[in-house]
């Protein structure tokens, strides 16, 4: 078995990293139109992903699947699908890929029957110990059918010897590690799990009597729940006969979010600690804009990640704000899409400079990040190709130094632009007169800190400062690897 692995691991260090986004999860007990209301909260969170989509629901006495490759919209559109999916219990799940790679067979939700009853689970996030996991699950004889983090969960959970469900997933829960939201749905209960640091985000509402979990507040405001509050890092909730438990079974940790739901992956009207991402990044502009030392004609966002930064940037320094690049809505973002060459056809397909806008005009070009700098070096020409004078690029965060391992899948180091090239030589590459990233302490004074704590920092911010709150267990030098499996990523079983 040793061998085995040994052999597998060696193979998947050719596993070629892209940048995703995390997963959305969507959870709703005793509804009325469960199914319905399920995709309609996916459909909102379709922002964090885009791969396949997925839906379990549970009457009182069977529970029903339906996981289809795509958007939610395009496969949850029709009453004949929802009407399959029965009963007022229903758990949902939007899916990129982080760990596992896009078949149908690691589509969520995921089901299992256990010896305490069926178990439906949708994972956001990342195991940093799920190969570590797996392997001893695997040696202990465990069968596993997907190639998901998420299945060694599940696994952990019909493995252990407790005879309630919720005393099993807190078995489970003790035994991972790294970033995670849950959402489960048991045959007496709906249970939402957030790490022990709240890297990744979870919240509550109430729809009338029926209790709500979901990924972000806009899936709430979609079907019309009030918003109570996030699920408390280190929290498990239970949600049984409408009466909602909190349980707290790891010692007290320090809440750190992660910083990204800030920047980029929240949608801009979702809450984060009782403001929108929208004046969050906002705030990030003006933050941008006080350590700004150009002047110039007007600001021009990339659109749509950098429209809010360059708004605060704007309204701080007086400049006008000019859509200088048009964007067609109907392409999928270059952030997250599967290979370079299609990130290198995508700009051309989703942007166009706004010629008479922009022509002999020095521009501040503002946008929430800068990763590869492909785009960046595109965008920045085509700028020029269109008449700008002058391009001085702002990126509204510091510099991307270090892969995450917690559910955003991003490149590996030295794949990093800035891990691997000073401000100077990124300046070059994208062909920029200048470029200015958001200082750490900008980034904290814009989300409300007055400084980074050092000790114990407010943020998961790793990708900036490589200070990693969760050990990743499971990887091997700088080449990222995915679960195990023997079975042809091509085969759609």
């Amino acid at each position: 078995m040793k061998k085995h692995i040994k052999i597998l691991r060696k193979k998947l260090k050719s596993f070629d990293p892209k940048i995703k986004e995390e997963c959305g999860v969507f959870g709703i007990s005793n509804a009325k139109d469960a199914s319905a209301l399920t995709a309609l909260g996916l459909h909102a969170l379709q922002h964090r992903g885009q791969e396949g989509c997925g839906i379990v629901s549970f009457d009182g006495e069977k529970y029903y699947s339906e996981k289809r490759f795509g958007l939610v919209g395009d496969n949850f559109n029709k009453e004949k699908v929802l009407n399959n999916l029965k009963g007022n219990y229903a758990i949902g799940h939007n899916r990129y890929s982080t760990t596992g790679n896009n078949t149908l067979r690691n589509i969520q939700p995921f089901f299992a029957d256990t010896n305490a009853g069926g178990i439906g689970v949708a994972h956001n996030g990342n195991l940093t110990n799920s190969i570590s996991l797996r392997n001893k699950l695997v040696e202990e004889g465990a069968i596993f059918y997907t190639t998901s983090d998420t299945e060694t969960i599940v696994q952990l959970i019909a493995k252990s010897k407790r005879p309630k469900t919720i005393d099993k997933i807190v078995d489970a829960i003790f035994q991972i590690q790294g970033g995670y939201a849950l959402v489960m749905l048991t045959q007496t209960s709906l249970v939402g799990v957030r790490d022990p640091y709240g890297i990744r985000p979870l919240v509550i509402g109430k729809l009338g009597s029926s209790y709500v979990l979901a990924s972000e507040t806009c899936a709430l405001d979609i079907i019309g729940a009030k918003f109570i509050r996030e699920v408390e890092n280190g929290e498990i909730i239970l949600i049984k006969n409408n009466e909602l438990t909190s349980i707290k079974p790891f010692p007290p940790k320090k809440v750190r979010p992660c910083v990204f739901e800030y920047i980029y992956f929240s949608r801009p009207d979702s809450l984060l600690d009782n403001k929108t991402a929208y004046e969050h990044r906002k705030n990030l502009g003006k933050e941008l804009a006080k350590e700004n030392d150009i002047n110039a004609d007007i600001v021009v966002p990339v659109p749509d990640s950098g429209n809010a930064a360059a708004l605060g940037f704007s309204q701080k320094l007086k400049i006008n704000f000019e859509h200088g690049l048009i964007r067609n809505h109907y392409v999928g973002r270059t952030f997250i899409e599967p290979s370079q060459k299609i990130r290198s056809l995508g700009v051309k397909l989703k942007l166009n400079a706004n010629e008479t806008t922009i022509k002999n005009k020095k521009i501040i070009l503002i946008d929430d990040s800068l990763v590869r700098g492909t785009t960046s070096h595109k965008i920045v020409k085509m700028l020029y190709d269109a008449g700008a004078s002058e391009v001085h690029v702002r990126i509204a965060c510091p510099e991307i130094k270090y892969p995450d391992f917690y559910g955003v899948d991003t490149p590996t180091k030295k794949e990093l632009l800035a891990a691997n090239k000073s401000n100077d030589e990124i300046r070059d590459y994208i062909g920029a007169k200048s470029l200015k990233f958001l200082s750490i302490d900008g980034l904290y004074k814009a989300i409300g800190f007055e400084e980074r704590n050092e000790t114990y920092p407010q943020l998961t911010d790793h990708y900036f400062t490589g200070d990693y709150p969760v050990k990743p267990v499971d990887e091997l030098g700088d080449s990222k690897i995915t679960q195990l499996s023997l079975l042809s990523t091509a085969s759609n079983n």
